[in-house]
């Protein structure tokens, strides 16, 4: 499960990645969790940022990881590129 994007913020640690199995999906996504989250929420990167699951996400959460995903979209797509063409992908770090 490579982990693509750390967001950071002062009450909670965002934790984006794919799943290795995610490689034969099509559509760009990226689950999102935080610590101790069990179930990760899904969204959708393409053709527009929307959820696909929300997984044990409040929908305060969700709406907060849709706005990060939002705003680092073209990041997270590219990130989403490389993985699908078997580069190596390095995690980002995000403090905010």
């Amino acid at each position: 499960m490579p982990k693509v994007l750390l967001y950071i913020t002062s009450k909670i640690l965002w934790i984006f990645l794919f799943y290795n199995t995610d490689f034969h999906e099509n559509r760009a996504h990226v689950h999102v969790g935080k610590r101790d989250t069990n179930r990760l929420c899904k969204i959708w990167l393409e053709p527009s940022i929307e959820l696909a699951t929300q997984g044990d996400l409040t929908t305060t959460q969700v709406n907060e990881v849709i706005r990060i995903a939002a705003e680092h979209k073209d990041i997270l797509l590219r990130q989403w590129n490389a993985f699908k063409n078997g580069n190596v992908i390095r995690m980002i770090k995000i403090k905010k």
